[in-house]
């Protein structure tokens, strides 16, 4: 044994230092050191982290996810000369916490589903589309004058009056106008032609 092994040494082949620490107890049960664990602590773990969160049903997800972290760190927390468990719980138990409230701010706001039901379904509105064209192709057959006075009454929605005095003409010819390009209108419409 050369003089290193005294002092918790020893050199490898190169002659580098290797620290060599003293042998470890065996680790203790993990499944014993977390029942004993959770039995101890997880009302105060779970009061505890209520009041960080404020929701009940996310601070049990948040001691569930902390036994667990201790499940895996079992052998630490046997030793007491590392610390006290109740220290190491709420601190692993806060950072889980705060991971949570950090990926809750960072994502959208959730929608329930029967919210978003009928958005973005459109009716059918083809035949409307083909009897706004077959109307505007209708209106193309009108005389002018004809076409000015409706689009005075129906499209700039204006009384006959209104309309007599935009176009400068009198109130009378403006409604007899008016009569005779729908009644032209009405003729030139056929059923079978809107239908279609």
């Amino acid at each position: 044994m050369n003089s290193l092994a005294q002092y918790g040494k020893s050199a490898n082949k190169k002659g580098c230092v290797i620290s060599v620490s003293a042998p470890k107890e065996p680790a203790s049960d993990p499944q014993a050191v977390l029942r004993k664990l959770y039995a101890d602590y997880s009302p105060a773990l779970h009061a505890y982290l209520c009041r960080w969160l404020s929701d009940p049903h996310q601070a049990e997800d948040v001691v569930q996810e902390t036994m667990l972290r201790a499940w895996r760190h079992a052998d630490a927390l046997s030793r007491p000369e590392l610390g006290s468990a109740w220290g190491w719980l709420t601190k692993v138990a806060r950072n889980i916490a705060i991971d949570k409230v950090r990926a809750r701010r960072a994502r959208p706001a959730e929608v329930e589903e029967s919210a978003g039901l009928g958005v973005g379904t459109l009716e059918d509105h083809s035949n409307d589309v083909i009897t706004s064209m077959s109307v505007a192709d209708l209106l193309q057959t009108l005389l002018p004058e004809h076409r000015s006075v409706l689009y005075e009454v129906y499209f700039a929605d204006r009384t006959a009056a209104g309309a007599a005095d935009s176009l400068g003409i009198p109130v009378g010819t403006v409604k007899s106008r008016v009569h005779h390009a729908l009644r032209k209108l009405r003729t030139a419409m056929e059923p079978s032609e809107l239908a279609s």
